[in-house]
């Protein structure tokens, strides 16, 4: 199958990973199943893209009647067998490795065959994925960042089995969507996390162990790195929780320390602290 041949994309989420790739898939023409486990959260993907949307007309990035075309090329359902006339299907559920298995086991008993599935996972073995499947040379990681619209890298990971084919035809489609595909193998954390968690996890070392406010924290690498985000809020756009599952995958798959989650980390989420998603993390943003 080529990229060309994908008439209707699904998307398994409409969280704030699964409707920006949503967004991201309709705005290249494609037909697309937007899906969640109820409807209020499929809504909550809609709006999101509407806002979005909204946001673009008003800067003359688009017109209003291209806004209500993108919007009509979306369809919701609360059903994966939804997925049964999909030709690609990318799953951005939350990041726990028994959901995930449990979705690709569903898909690949719903999905036509030749269809291939790709995870948005951003830690998750692939190889591990693949196994929940009959369609293992299918499988592949399509690791896109947030925000989805605005970012343009794609990880593209390979699992021990996914063929050749699979992985041009992914590559061709994120090229399709204006992003800019990286091929990275198929380890915990992948190229992006494994680079970005480390740093991230220091951070909120550095928090916990008192040596500066989050604030001070976050402006040394604004200011003395230039990175366009402190470390800390990043954390807290990305939710606390994903980082956490992402160091306990990176912990747990390499069994070195250097991988620990921060003892804060645990906490903020364990008193549901998750960031921007719940109004508060290492920042309140709760009268914002």
């Amino acid at each position: 199958m080529k990229a060309a041949d994908i008439k209707t994309f699904g998307v398994v989420g409409a969280g704030q990973m699964g409707n920006g790739i949503a967004q991201v898939a309709a705005a290249s023409g494609l037909q697309v199943i937007m899906s969640d486990i109820t409807d209020e959260f499929v809504q909550k993907g809609i709006k999101s893209i509407t806002s979005n949307l909204e946001r673009s007309v008003s800067k003359g990035r688009m017109t209003a009647e291209e806004k209500n075309a993108l919007l009509g090329r979306i369809r919701t359902a609360t059903d994966v067998k939804s997925f049964a006339e999909a030709d690609f299907v990318v799953e951005a559920a939350t990041e726990n490795q028994e959901i995930k298995l449990q979705i690709f086991k569903e898909l690949d008993e719903i999905c036509k065959p030749g269809v291939t599935l790709a995870t948005n996972t951003s830690s998750i073995p692939i190889t591990r994925i693949a196994s929940a499947t009959k369609r293992p040379e299918l499988v592949i990681g399509m690791h896109f960042m947030n925000p989805v619209p605005v970012m343009k890298l794609v990880e593209i990971i390979n699992g021990l089995a996914t063929s050749g084919e699979t992985g041009e035809l992914t590559r061709d489609l994120a090229l399709k969507f204006d992003k800019i595909p990286v091929q990275s193998r198929d380890f915990p954390g992948f190229i992006a996390n494994r680079i970005l968690l480390p740093m991230i996890n220091e951070a909120i070392f550095a928090l916990h162990e008192r040596i500066g406010t989050a604030e001070d924290i976050d402006n040394v690498m604004k200011f003395g790195m230039n990175h366009p985000m402190g470390p800390l809020a990043l954390a807290d756009l990305i939710g606390l929780d994903t980082c956490l599952a992402i160091l306990n995958v990176m912990y747990e798959g390499f069994a070195d320390s250097k991988y620990r989650p921060c003892p804060l980390l645990r906490q903020y989420v364990e008193a549901g602290y998750l960031g921007r998603k719940t109004g508060r993390g290492f920042y309140d943003y709760s009268k914002k």
